[in-house]
């Protein structure tokens, strides 16, 4: 008896705490797009992949992975393109040219530099047959300045690879290169120093651009085509972070873009750590605060360095840093994380997102191939992936901008989206937690009603309705289950391809009236309001 009365005084506290936070009045969105970010590029939602495991995700000319690919155009056919794929990462660093290797990468882990990836690492020509197994797809390839600067084999390395980089690139396939990831660290990483504690910007900038300079002239032989003004770029200064011990605005300013050749700023960005003490999913990643505190510093940054003219884009990014934590970058909390972050960050005007994947990383947004750690599948992070393609629309076809609507409480946000001016979507994410395995199993005789909440908005008068899509799971714990308006990606129905699930609710609308619509929302869970029109 006792433990039923708690079950109900657990309940009922919900359901208060829940209405306390409710929101009252209608949340006003303008017609047309006011406090907007400006057009957002082409394939905002973009991924990348740990250098060691590219050959994992994309595979071979002779075994493509069809899974990684059907995943990548479903993002596509939303977005108009397909996310473009940065291949880099710390293992980029540690990459020596072997060019007798029959298979496409040797690795060699030493537990007490990482559990998560190789650090002693060979590949071999077919390394870059990856690069040719998804159409339609723009890469950048991750080049060692670890190694490359300070290293004789690093330094053939760069020689010898440039070649069969740009020759696997040729035709269209180059987004841009990328010489060292995370050189902010060099002299500080936990993997190990490669660089003396007197490590500074000026030091950095020289062997960069001694770097880059070799690079081009490598191109001139090999890729002649590859050297105009067009195609030739890189994504600099890969920085792990806006304050670690370089400092990206000192390194603008001792001339890092000398030769003018930098074509994004590109700097990285994780909400926390895996193993950071106090990280939650409702303190940490269900949390529209700790996600506007992480993005701030990146906008003052930018907008320091507004004066070179580049965009500033995430060129690595994700939920928690070393690979993520089971439990919490692996959860649907996560997808919805994914959803605040990239819409924030898109309102704010950072100009694309590359989110990280490896094999066996815990917030991978899929498992390319099964391991003796993880089976192959799609996780929850990609419905996040999928939901954000979704609200920005057909970024090719037209000017899309994203506003925020601001409301009152951190666990939750929502976003307008317009398309060439005029008012289209409506994103709204409950990030109130509601733990299924906790509160929602039979395990408890009387399981915890899953509160929601009413959001109302004050819509533009030709409105007359909605039509409701719905990012869904059993609660913010789920790791399965998951489903976009009723679409399925999973592995295991059609190779990641979407699936449409006959037992989810879907083609709900909701009507406007007196100019307003109302639409529910359970905790942890968002939807996507497509707004309908008079004719």
């Amino acid at each position: 008896m006792a433990k039923s009365l708690s079950v109900l005084a657990l309940a009922c506290s919900s359901l208060f705490s829940g209405l306390a936070q409710a929101q009252i009045s209608p949340v006003v969105v303008n017609s047309t797009p006011v406090n907007a970010s400006a057009p957002i590029p082409e394939a905002f939602v973009s991924f990348s992949i740990e250098f060691a495991f590219f050959p994992d995700y994309a595979g071979n000319l002779s075994h493509p992975n069809r899974f990684s690919d059907n995943l990548l155009q479903n993002i596509g056919s939303l977005m108009g393109t397909k996310p473009h794929i940065r291949v880099g990462g710390n293992t980029q660093d540690y990459a020596l040219y072997n060019a007798s290797l029959k298979e496409a990468i040797n690795g060699t882990y030493n537990l007490a530099r990482s559990a998560d990836y190789p650090t002693t690492i060979y590949i071999g020509p077919s390394f870059f047959e990856s690069y040719r197994t998804w159409p339609n797809t723009k890469f950048s390839h991750g080049f060692n300045l670890g190694l490359g600067a300070n290293n004789t084999a690093g330094w053939e390395t760069l020689l010898e690879t440039v070649p069969l980089a740009c020759k696997a690139l040729s035709g269209g396939k180059l987004l841009v290169w990328e010489y060292g990831n995370e050189p902010d660290l060099f002299s500080t990483s936990s993997q190990g120093p490669v660089r003396p504690p007197s490590w500074n910007e000026q030091t950095y900038v020289s062997q960069w651009l001694n770097g880059t300079r070799a690079i081009k002239s490598q191109l001139a032989k090999a890729c002649p085509e590859m050297t105009s003004n067009a195609t030739y770029g890189y994504m600099s200064p890969s920085f792990a972070g806006t304050n670690n011990h370089l400092k990206a605005a000192t390194a603008f300013a001792d001339n890092l873009d000398a030769d003018e050749d930098i074509k994004l700023i590109s700097i990285h960005n994780y909400i926390g750590g895996a193993t950071q003490p106090g990280v939650t999913l409702q303190g940490t990643l269900m949390n529209h605060s700790s996600t506007v505190h992480s993005i701030s510093a990146h906008l003052a940054l930018r907008n320091s360095l507004g004066y070179t003219g580049i965009p500033y884009i995430l060129g690595e990014t994700n939920s928690l840093y070393n690979e993520g934590a089971p439990g919490l970058s692996n959860a649907f909390g996560a997808a919805l994380w994914g959803v605040d972050f990239n819409l924030w960050c898109a309102s704010q005007g950072i100009k694309r997102t590359h989110m990280h994947q490896g094999t066996d990383y815990r917030y991978a947004a899929w498992q390319p191939v099964a391991t003796n750690k993880t089976t192959i599948g799609t996780k929850p992070p990609y419905y996040g992936n999928i939901a954000v393609a979704a609200m920005l629309g057909n970024l090719a076809q037209h000017s899309v901008q994203i506003s925020n609507l601001p409301l009152p409480s951190e666990f939750e946000s929502a976003y307008a989206a317009y398309e060439n001016g005029r008012l289209e979507r409506i994103a709204v994410l409950n990030m109130r937690e509601y733990n299924y395995t906790v509160n929602g199993t039979s395990s408890i005789p009387n399981p915890v009603p899953r509160p929601s909440q009413t959001y109302t908005f004050q819509l533009p008068h030709e409105c007359v309705g909605v039509a409701i899509k719905r990012l869904y799971a059993n609660g913010s714990d789920a790791v399965s289950g998951i489903t976009w308006d009723g679409w399925s990606y999973n592995y295991e129905l059609e190779q990641g391809k979407a699936v449409r699930l006959q037992n989810v609710t879907t083609g709900e609308t909701a009507s406007v009236k007196r100019g307003s619509v109302s639409v529910s929302v359970e905790d942890s869970s968002a939807v996507i309001l497509e707004l309908q029109r008079s004719r």
